[in-house]
């Protein structure tokens, strides 16, 4: 029995003794050995490992992509001496966790805050060399492509690779914004008098033009009218000069009978005439002789 006894307190001592040395690694972490303060290890592949117990113990590091971001936005001077707010944040993850624990004592907090003052001072450069239109639209790529680069440069000492950092917004401050849409508001203005102005001289012209026209049109249609009744009147004249020649005597009387109708149209018609008078002499004998 006594054998016995000693056999289960050795395996257990054993199944103690295992479990004391034996951690594991998962996938998402980096873990680091450290024997009397000092690191041994750094595992950064998943799986079973082992160390020396009661002298060595583990610490665990995040290993997947972190994301760094300002409760509010930062306030930077362009170029112009104009304020903007900037909302951005960074993607960075731990490369070496050994130089992170170096440098920062493996706290995360003190990493974003490194981090933080490393973007910000990046920014007020790139900020201060630019105007607020390239900031907003023209070399905003250019801007975020420094930024990452810078960043990941400075924070490689630290164990820590920059991925990305991205300015999710650029907007003027209330103050600023009411004087730029002030004077946007009056730029549209001017446009669009300049333009109506424009428009009214090309109206009074084209109008002016069309009254030319007009009246050219109409001098052209009256003299061509006036060619063509002077052509008629001619023609007609030759007609009754060849028609009237023909018989003299019919011409004379023809001609007193419209003469006779125009001038008594009316009862009330009075003519003061001799009655031997060459008017009447169609009315005296109808072969109009005396």
């Amino acid at each position: 029995m006594k054998s016995i006894g000693t056999v289960l307190i050795g395996i257990i001592a054993a199944i103690l003794l295992i479990s004391l040395s034996a951690f594991t690694v998962d996938q998402r972490e980096y873990a680091l050995v450290f024997r009397l303060g000092e690191i041994v290890a750094v595992k950064k592949q998943p799986g079973l490992y082992f160390k020396m117990p009661f002298v060595d113990n583990v610490k665990y590091f995040d290993n997947r992509i972190l994301t760094l971001n300002w409760v509010e936005p930062d306030r930077f001077l362009t170029s112009e001496k104009k304020n903007v707010l900037v909302d951005s944040f960074v993607k960075w993850r731990i490369v070496d966790p050994a130089k992170y624990y170096v440098s920062l004592k493996g706290d995360e907090l003190a990493a974003e805050r490194r981090l933080s003052q490393t973007v910000n001072s990046g920014l007020r450069d790139e900020f201060g060399k630019r105007t607020i239109h390239e900031v907003v639209s023209g070399e905003r790529g250019k801007i975020m492509e420094i930024l990452q680069q810078s960043a990941d440069r400075e924070s490689r000492q630290m164990g820590i690779e920059v991925l990305d950092v991205r300015l999710r917004r650029v907007d003027l401050p209330q103050e600023v914004s009411e004087s730029v849409y002030q004077r946007m508001e009056a730029e549209r203005k001017r446009v669009a008098n300049e333009l109506r102005s424009q428009g009214a001289g090309a109206a009074e012209k084209i109008r002016a033009d069309a009254d030319k026209q007009r009246e050219v049109i109409i001098a052209e249609a009256y003299s061509q009218a006036q060619d063509t009744k002077g052509a008629g009147d001619a023609k007609a004249s030759e007609i009754y000069a060849n028609a009237y020649g023909k018989n003299p005597e019919f011409y004379a009387f023809y001609r007193s009978l419209e003469a006779y109708r125009s001038s008594f149209k009316s009862k009330s018609d009075v003519l003061v005439l001799e009655p031997t008078s060459d008017f009447f002499k169609y009315m005296r004998n109808s072969s109009g002789k005396k």
